[in-house]
């Protein structure tokens, strides 16, 4: 018996237009969402670049190979204005409180 062939579709041009809110950029998605009362552009990334980012959602690293969403303002944004989060700490952005920073010998009140 001969292994069995995955039939591969060809996608119409209707189906790739009908979602006008996500399109496809490089393998990710991108889209707009509302933070903070402004517009901001989404992109879901792999994290295949072999870089460090800091979460500005719980001030954590996310190491190269990390899947992630990097967000910036719709308003003109440029690189400057990136900011990669953890995909968990961008869906709770609204419900946590200010990331406050402490030291190691700080007090926890």
């Amino acid at each position: 018996m001969s292994p069995r062939r995955n039939q591969t579709r060809s996608w119409s041009k209707s189906a790739a237009e009908s979602e006008p809110s996500a399109a496809p950029m490089g393998g990710s998605l991108r889209r707009t969402e509302d933070y903070q009362g402004e517009e901001w552009v989404v992109q879901t990334v792999a994290g295949t670049a072999g870089r460090h980012y800091r979460c500005p959602g719980c001030d954590q690293e996310i190491p190269p190979g990390v899947g992630h969403v990097v967000a910036w303002p719709s308003h003109g944004g440029g690189v400057d204005d990136r900011r990669h989060w953890h995909r968990a700490c961008w869906g709770a952005r609204e419900r946590r409180g200010s990331n406050i920073q402490r030291g190691r010998g700080a007090p926890r009140y």
